[in-house]
């Protein structure tokens, strides 16, 4: 059994390798939420704009598209993997773009999920688009569905409802929420670690765990990246395993994960201190 590259007891593991290989070790029906942010298979030597600079899109050989039967395969197999180990109860978050998530929806519904919600992250801070000769992508797509069509899941319905979430401008107060979502890419103090390509802000991953975990549950990220779907998950007392198969990343975790940690605790000593 292959052990973690990092761990702090059993809230926080992290592995470093190919997610199909360690997810084997895992018992079925073993985690109450899955957050997936698999490659969205885009590195095609184009070009985007970042900071206000010409930047190649190209994130790496993890990232490049085998074409469509081989990058259906892929997604089959990591869903696959994910829906054994994932308990009748829990649910599974899949973001991407439109390279990816169709691929990933049509995955969910072949392999029995019940599609919950797709959700539109819209991003008002998106980059503009420098070709001039497409509509300037603003936002990606959640796909929010449940391992068992017959077995309740948990959703936080009144958070949700009349939670205090002033980073999102469409949420009415008090009202429903409804299933696009105004949240700003990641700032930059959450950078100051280090920078991953693809990184989620810390908001929406907080929205998405309280949504559908309670504390005490255990939360995979098999995609993990810069962990910012560890990192909330310690901040909300929740337990986390992550696998990432590239060192610099695992690194950046390790980093992100000790800062938010020690924040943690300095929190905990002062709240006891008061008391």
């Amino acid at each position: 059994m292959k052990k973690p590259i990092f761990a702090d007891g059993d809230k926080y593991k992290l592995f470093q390798g190919n997610c199909l290989d360690i997810l084997k070790q895992y018992k079925e029906n073993t985690f109450d939420c899955i957050f997936a942010d698999p490659p969205y298979l885009l590195s095609n030597n184009g070009f985007t704009c970042h900071s206000g600079k010409r930047t190649n899109v190209n994130k790496g050989n993890w990232d490049v598209s085998k074409g469509i039967e081989n990058d259906l395969a892929f997604h089959k197999s990591w869903i696959s993997a994910c829906k054994r180990i994932l308990k009748p109860t829990g649910t599974m978050w899949i973001s991407g773009t439109y390279h990816s998530i169709y691929l990933c929806g049509s995955v969910l519904q072949l392999l029995g999920f019940k599609l919950l919600n797709d959700i539109c992250w819209f991003k008002s801070n998106a980059p503009p688009n420098i070709s001039c000769r497409y509509f300037t992508s603003s936002h990606e797509t959640i796909l929010w569905a449940k391992k068992d069509k017959k077995t309740k899941h948990y959703f936080n319905y009144a958070l949700m409802k009349n939670g205090i979430w002033s980073e999102d401008k469409l949420k009415n107060p008090k009202k429903q929420m409804r299933t696009v979502w105004s949240i700003t890419a990641s700032k930059k103090n959450e950078k100051k670690t280090g920078k991953h390509p693809t990184q989620k802000p810390i908001d929406l991953l907080k929205r998405i765990i309280l949504a559908s975990t309670k504390e005490g549950d255990l939360i995979l990220d098999p995609f993990s990246g810069s962990s910012t779907t560890g990192v909330v998950a310690y901040m909300l007392n929740r337990k986390f395993v992550g696998i990432e198969i590239e060192k610099k990343y695992i690194d950046l975790s390790i980093k992100r994960f000790k800062e938010v940690s020690r924040h943690c605790e300095e929190a905990r000593s002062a709240d006891a201190a008061i008391s």
